[in-house]
C-alpha cells in the first residue's frame, strides 16, 4: 500500500551555467517522453514512496551516466538506508521556473508522494525578474501541495557579479518561499560543489559523478526527515539506520 500523501556567502554557480543549461523551457514533447511515460509511470506506482526530483541540467545529470547523476545515487543511498522509494529524474537542461511550473500536470501524472524542486539558477544567470521567478516557483508549489505532495525546496545562489543586491534577493527567494509554504528548504544545492574544480566536469559548470555524490549529501537528510515524518516503512519492515556521521 502507497503512503498517504502529506499536505542558496557567495559561493555560487558560475556565470557559464547559462550556455550550460540553455535549452527549451517547454514542457516534455510527445517524441520526447511518448515512449517512456507509460513505463515511468507504471514504476512509479509500484513504489511504496514515490519521489520526483524536478530541475534543470544539474538534475538532469547533463553528461554523466543517469546512473550516476544525483537521483539514481540518492535512490540507492536510501534504500541502502532502507527506505524503499523510487527516485525518477525529471530534469531538462535548460529549463527555467517558468519551465518548471508549465511541467506541473505532468509532474503529477508521475504521482510523487515528493518533489524535490531544483528550479530557478537560469533565472538568476540570465538576470531575470526575481518577482516573477517567485511567483513562478510559489504557483508550482502551491499546485503540487494542492495534490498532496511534500516539496523539498532547493536553495541555490549565483555569482557576486551579477551584483550584491541581485546576488542576495536571489538567494532570499528561496528562504521567503520556504517560510511561505512551510516546504523544507535545502540551504545550497551546490554546497561543496560549486567551483570545485574536482568536482565539475571540464567545463566547469556540471557536477562530476563525484560531485554529485556530494550533492547527495546535501540532499539526503532532508529527504529523510520528511520520509521519516511520513513514517516511511523500511524495506522489509528493517529498520533504519541512524545518519552516518561525515568526515
Amino acid at each position: 500500500m502507497r503512503l498517504m500523501r502529506s499536505g542558496l556567502g557567495a559561493i555560487g554557480i558560475i556565470a557559464a551555467l547559462l550556455m550550460g543549461c540553455g535549452a527549451s523551457d517547454a514542457p516534455p514533447s510527445q517524441s520526447d517522453t511518448g515512449s517512456t511515460r507509460s513505463q515511468t509511470v507504471t514504476e512509479s506506482l509500484e513504489a511504496e514512496t514515490v519521489i520526483v526530483a524536478l530541475g534543470n541540467s544539474l538534475t538532469e545529470g547533463l553528461n554523466v551516466d543517469p546512473q550516476q547523476a544525483y537521483p539514481a545515487q540518492l535512490q540507492r543511498k536510501l534504500r541502502g538506508q532502507g527506505y524503499d522509494v523510487k527516485v525518477i529524474n525529471a530534469g531538462i537542461a535548460g529549463e527555467t521556473s517558468a519551465g518548471s511550473l508549465a511541467r506541473a500536470d505532468w509532474i503529477l501524472k508521475l504521482q510523487p508522494d515528493v518533489v524535490i524542486l531544483e528550479t530557478g539558477a537560469n533565472d538568476g544567470l540570465r538576470g531575470g525578474d526575481l518577482q516573477t521567478m517567485f511567483e513562478n516557483i510559489d504557483r508550482l508549489i502551491a499546485r503540487l501541495k494542492s495534490e498532496g505532495v511534500t516539496v523539498v525546496l532547493a536553495g541555490m545562489q549565483i555569482v557576486q557579479n551579477m551584483g550584491q543586491e541581485y546576488a542576495g534577493e536571489f538567494r532570499d527567494v528561496y528562504i521567503r518561499l520556504a517560510e511561505k509554504h512551510g516546504v523544507v528548504l535545502i540551504p545550497f544545492f551546490l554546497e561543496g560543489v560549486a567551483a570545485n574544480q574536482q568536482l565539475n566536469q571540464a567545463d566547469g559548470i556540471h557536477p562530476t559523478a563525484e560531485g554529485y555524490s556530494v550533492v547527495v549529501k546535501n540532499v539526503l537528510p532532508h529527504i529523510r526527515k520528511v520520509l521519516d515524518e511520513q513514517e516511511s516503512p523500511a524495506v522489509g519492515e528493517k529498520a533504519v539506520a541512524p545518519l552516518p556521521s561525515e568526515n
